[in-house]
């Protein structure tokens, strides 16, 4: 087993591929190969369409260069000896990206046998050092990410250490292919996505929406009780707005192109904020107001190019439970710390137990008094200690008007997903002129809180079918019992049963089809259903239902109460 970091492994594993690609087929042009946090990439420019079958071949081919042993020999060239050597090997994109090197920065080449790459490094010592390496997929990419430009071919890869690791990972993604949102979304009839409608803009059906709604009552349940107040807001708002709160400068690339109303011009919200603020300057506020706890479930529209779009996880219309905390300095260390308990709380109702936070410091380019950075910063850091999560900081990767939190929850499976943010604001006061009038009786900056829990519903609900394969708890399941009759004489019970469960609050569905009790059965746990209830001539006859459940099988006769009772305490606990 190699000792060299993981990303230099795939780093190297994505140099060692491009080798082989190149002697595959001659003539590829190369552009970049960098290691991700998954594995690696390389993209390609060539006549031949890579086909799956290809990447069995590159893979045989890089076994071969690895059991050479090849060094990695690291090679200094000036800047006139690199674009000859460029323009000579016909390697048009590199010599774009040679282009990128700062005057008077080292430029070097990294070469293994017969192939050398434009590379920084580091890599290993040799090609015998790879690791344990598997070829995934083939995709689409332009060059720089932008839609002018060629598109090339890119072929996505990973390496470990070991075998081992690199097994457990392959079976990780077997699993999340089983669990993909995108295809249980379909399966279970949850949402849509239609080419009439728009591509990245969800369409909600009925059982999709019964969860939706469920989650949206918890949340403005749950917000109630943490002290904030909610709002509902346009969307859409005048142009000078967006110039105001500087999004017309700096977002927008990723805001739709305006309207003409009455001959004045209004966007679609790309953000809530400014319209949350709007209402706090309807009038002087005093100290003894705040803090001011205000949320919404806004919905709000953000260009998203095709290529990024992916099910329910990138869109262009979405969600936010967005919410402002908005408080004088000596208030901000407290609401922070109950940000992250109230936000603790509720991923431990969903079922998300692993949480870890991650502190944004000040980036170079920032807005807002040192004093100001300082002491939100130690607010967070304080908040996170007193709370006992672990967390890393991201130095410098703070937004450059303030500070933040984000935290990531991992799934049933171990995948990590960004969710919660509690982001400082030291930008929207000032260019909105917000204020307070302090005990001193003088007027003062409050202090200004972005915090999304979920981040959005769109998103959050897709990974919530992941992280539970589609089979929702009983509190959130769309049909939380099933009934269904054993045969045609027992079909007025089981109506009646269905009833009862209904006039008690639960979502219920009923079965009274003439197919064999095996095959309801079937259907029942295809769709997931929690509680499967069978009503035949004895449980008619005694009073009584028959409980089988999705988690534990067949429980047998019961008394309906006692049916009740086991699901409204299922319900009560979330379990």
């Amino acid at each position: 087993m190699s000792d060299f970091p993981l990303s230099t492994i795939r780093h190297s594993a994505a140099h060692i591929m491009a080798a082989a690609v190149g002697k595959l087929f001659p003539g590829v042009k190369f552009d970049i190969g960098p290691d991700t946090d998954d594995g690696f990439y390389y993209d390609f420019d060539t006549e031949h369409r890579f086909i799956p079958e290809d990447l069995e071949a590159i893979e045989a081919e890089m076994r071969a260069l690895s059991n050479h042993k090849l060094p990695f020999e690291c090679v200094e060239l000036t800047r006139q000896e690199a674009e000859e050597k460029l323009k000579a090997d016909n390697q048009t994109f590199k010599l774009e990206r040679l282009a990128d090197i700062p005057e008077g920065e080292k430029i070097t080449f990294y070469k293994s046998g017969d192939f050398d790459d434009l590379c920084r490094g580091p890599h290993v010592e040799n090609s015998g050092q790879i690791g344990s390496v598997k070829l995934l997929s083939i995709a689409g990419a332009y060059f720089r990410g932008k839609e002018t430009n060629p598109m090339l071919q890119r072929i996505y890869g990973t390496a470990f250490h070991s075998r081992e690791e690199l097994k457990k990972y392959l079976n990780l993604i077997e699993e999340a292919k089983k669990r993909d949102h995108r295809k249980l979304g379909k399966e279970l009839e949850l949402y849509t996505v239609s080419d009439d409608v728009g591509p990245g803009l969800i369409l909600w059906q009925p059982k999709g929406g019964r969860i939706r709604n469920l989650i949206e009552n918890y949340w403005r349940e749950e917000h109630y009780k943490n002290g904030y107040e909610l709002l509902y807001t346009p969307h859409i708002g005048l142009s000078h707005l967006w110039e105001k709160s500087g999004h017309l400068g700096f977002y927008k690339e990723a805001m739709y192109s305006p309207v003409k109303i009455d001959e004045r011009e209004y966007y679609i919200k790309p953000m809530n904020c400014p319209f949350h603020i709007q209402i706090y300057n309807t009038r002087n506020r005093s100290y003894r107001e705040l803090p001011l706890r205000w949320a919404e479930l806004g919905t709000v529209y953000r260009y998203e190019k095709g290529g990024v779009l992916h099910g329910m996880m990138r869109v262009r219309g979405f969600t936010q439970d967005d919410a402002h905390i908005i408080c004088s300095p000596d208030q901000i260390e407290d609401e922070i710390e109950k940000v992250l308990r109230f936000s603790l709380n509720i991923w431990k109702d969903f079922g998300f137990t692993e949480i870890k936070a991650y502190l944004a410091t000040k980036p170079e380019k920032s807005v807002g008094e040192e004093s100001r950075w300082n002491q939100a910063l130690e607010s967070l850091k304080k908040a996170v200690d007193k709370i006992g999560l672990k967390c890393e900081v991201d130095e410098g990767g703070g937004a450059f008007y303030g500070p933040k939190i984000d935290l990531k929850i991992k799934d049933a499976i171990g995948r990590e997903w960004q969710t919660t943010t509690i982001q400082f604001d030291f930008n929207l006061p000032e260019r909105f002129d917000m204020t307070f009038v302090g005990a001193d009786g003088q007027k003062h900056r409050p202090y200004m809180v972005h915090r999304a829990l979920f981040g959005s519903l769109e998103r959050f609900f897709g990974i919530l079918i992941e992280h539970y394969s589609g089979a929702f708890p009983l509190w959130l399941a769309p049909e939380q019992a099933r009934i269904m009759s054993v045969s045609e004489a027992t079909n007025d019970y089981a109506s009646k049963i269905l009833e009862e469960l209904k006039n008690a609050g639960m979502r219920c569905g009923i079965d009274v089809r003439s197919d064999k009790i095996g095959a309801k059965i079937r259907d029942a746990r295809n769709e997931r259903i929690p509680y499967m209830v069978v009503i035949g001539e004895k449980e008619a006859e005694a009073g009584t239902v028959s409980l089988r459940t999705r988690k534990d099988g067949e429980l047998g006769q019961m008394p309906f109460a006692t049916l009740l009772e086991k699901m409204r305490n299922e319900v009560r606990e979330k379990s």
